[in-house]
């Protein structure tokens, strides 16, 4: 075996060990020395969109990849991405609909989104779907109506069964930082974004992966224990229709790195997230040459934010949900 190759398979044997059960998503062809995040997939689970974008997450492409004899495809950019800022792709639960948010002009003629916090300017985002075809392909991209896109501010869509849209944004009422909002879908569209209640505004919450059935909310944050930066946390549905008190989820789903844009699998308790976890260095460590450390530091484990496999299907029994 060459010293590249070994190299690359201490890597990612370390990465295992360090994280448990944690399985990267497609080392070397989707999980790659760049950033990735936010993936999302087909009912049948032989199709995955996700974001792909630079360090400096300045340049944001939304990428597809299919499973071919249980390997994944080389991905390529969607057919409706690749010359605006577009990120977080997430399919409504039937498949017929994909949401995603990007800075591309709400209507023609009309500006790209640009938004603003502390003092600094950057490309914001609405949330925008392209709907499934008869032919199977996608149709072109839709602006979502209504006081949903109020804003500029709008990341991380997560769609109910009912249609109801769970999402993360900068409002009025959000404190300093970042709160989840639902918009309840009805007969006439969907209404105003209503605030999630999960305790002090004064906690930045991100990225909600909502159940299907609206059983239970994952999100990344810090409740005040987290481990990194940002960690995972999941509240449940109480009896009264209210959010319980959120709950830091343990084992291999979070770490010291920074876990974010959690998303809900298509099997019972799978869950995929964001990390820039990565093995720890011990000096003085084997000697690299040239070639292994060139692998090594262009590797998806070189500290960039990868997809991570976890199961959580033990805290969801825990609670009652076997199904």
């Amino acid at each position: 075996m060459k010293p590249h190759r070994v190299a690359w398979t201490l890597a990612l044997a370390l990465a295992c060990a360090t994280t448990a059960a944690a399985e990267l998503l497609g080392p070397g062809v989707i999980s790659t020395s760049l950033q990735e995040t936010s993936a999302t997939f087909s009912p049948d689970r032989d199709t995955v969109y996700f974001m792909r974008s630079d360090f400096g997450e300045k340049d944001d492409t939304i990428l597809v990849s299919h499973r071919r004899g249980g390997h994944w495809s080389t991905p390529e950019v969607a057919s409706f991405s690749g010359q605006w800022h577009d990120s977080e792709p997430a399919f409504a639960p039937d498949g017929k609909r994909l949401y995603f948010v990007s800075n591309r002009p709400p209507r023609p003629h009309a500006a790209p989104v640009q938004a603003e916090m502390a003092g600094r300017r950057f490309p914001g985002t609405h949330l925008w779907y392209v709907e499934r075809r008869a032919d199977g392909r996608w149709g072109a991209p839709l602006h979502v109506q209504g006081a949903l896109n109020d804003g500029a501010m709008i990341y991380n869509p997560s769609i109910a069964a009912n249609g109801d849209i769970y999402f993360s944004a900068h409002r009025p009422d959000s404190g300093k930082a970042y709160q989840i909002y639902v918009a309840r879908h009805t007969a006439h569209g969907h209404a105003a974004p209503e605030r999630v209640d999960l305790g002090d505004v004064a906690r930045n919450r991100m990225d909600p992966a909502i159940d299907p059935g609206q059983r239970f909310l994952l999100f990344a944050g810090d409740e005040g224990d987290a481990l990194g930066r940002a960690d995972i946390y999941i509240a449940f549905r109480q009896a009264d229709g209210r959010w319980g008190k959120p709950e830091h989820l343990g084992g291999d789903v979070n770490s010291a790195a920074l876990e974010n844009a959690p998303a809900l699998g298509r099997r019972f308790g799978e869950l995929y997230v964001s990390s820039n976890r990565q093995p720890e260095v011990h000096f003085p460590k084997a000697r690299d040459d040239a070639s292994s450390l060139q692998q090594r530091l262009s590797g998806p484990l070189n500290g960039s934010r990868n997809v991570w496999r976890v199961d959580i299907s033990d805290v969801l029994r825990a609670h009652g949900i076997t199904s």
